[in-house]
């Protein structure tokens, strides 16, 4: 396998203000994604190249597979399910009620059927927010939500170890990327440790996912890259370039998940950024990794 095979396509112009939470259904050969500040949710299909949005009434950060039909997805604090069929939602559980300013961030779904996802205060600028406001939780499959910890600042990326027993975690402004102890009968996470500190022109992890070697991909907000991790060494394996600053998040898809989608944003840059960056805020499709991610777990509530 040698790296010139690689590629790098932008396959989708979408100008997303603030790309992120790619998801592949297998099903309708598509990726699934949002984009937060523009409260959407959008459905690429691979093989037409057409794309369905659906705007929601809040940011809408994190999108999943339901197992029942449709979607869930993160919108403003409240966990909805979505019927795709008549873009209508329904509010599964809400969170942070006290917190007026919060909104959810990154969300995946865990091994057992549990939507994990973490909350932020709201933004002043990118990357730019009231520290320590955020939380992380997870709806369970009968809706009832568990709080795992606060004092969060960014809640990012997320996925869980092959045999399910690790759960890796971003608290993005952290520049970390943590490990937890995971019981997967229960939910539980205990025993949070480092496993990877980013180097500075790594700049800030944001959106995560796993491949079939368990190794960590993260994606660098304002580092224009996705670094490979092993979190055993806490090694940097490889790093893979793009050409936008602001990549937000990635995941496998596409046949046998050997391609690699990576989501990015728009707002922050000036206008000088967005001439020198015009696929900024599109979908990027990587090919000849040389690895493979897994399926999405679907949400089984």
């Amino acid at each position: 396998m040698t790296m010139s095979s690689m590629k790098i396509e932008c396959v989708l112009r979408e100008n997303c203000r603030c790309g992120e939470s790619p998801v592949w259904e297998e099903a309708s050969n598509s990726l699934l994604f949002v984009d937060i500040p523009a409260k959407k949710v959008c459905r690429w299909d691979s093989l037409s190249k057409q794309v369905q949005r659906v705007t929601m009434d809040a940011p809408v950060s994190s999108v999943a597979l339901r197992q029942s039909g449709g979607y869930v997805a993160t919108v403003g604090t409240k966990f909805c399910a979505l019927n795709w069929e008549d873009q209508s939602a329904v509010v599964l559980a809400t969170v942070d009620k006290e917190k007026k300013n919060n909104r959810f961030n990154d969300g995946k779904v865990d091994p057992a059927g549990r939507y994990f996802a973490g909350t932020m205060a709201e933004e002043t600028a990118p990357a730019v927010l009231e520290r320590r406001q955020g939380s992380l939780y997870s709806l369970f499959p009968d809706h009832h939500v568990e709080k795992y910890f606060d004092q969060v600042d960014i809640s990012n990326g997320l996925d869980w170890s092959m045999d399910h027993k690790i759960f890796y975690y971003i608290d993005s402004l952290s520049y970390s990327v943590d490990a937890f102890d995971y019981d997967l009968q229960t939910g539980k996470i205990s025993n949070r440790r480092s496993v990877y500190k980013l180097e500075k022109e790594e700049q800030i992890p944001d959106g995560m996912c796993i491949d079939v070697e368990g190794k960590l991909w993260v994606a660098c907000y304002n580092g224009g890259r996705v670094i490979r991790l092993d979190p055993e060494t806490g090694k940097r394996l490889q790093t893979v370039k793009l050409p936008v600053d602001k990549t937000t998040s990635c995941c496998f898809g596409g046949k046998d998940y050997s391609e690699m989608y990576v989501t990015c944003a728009r707002d922050g840059l000036d206008s000088k950024g967005l001439l020198q960056q015009p696929e900024a805020g599109g979908i990027f499709k990587i090919t000849g990794l040389g690895v493979k991610g897994i399926p999405p777990y679907p949400y089984t509530g």
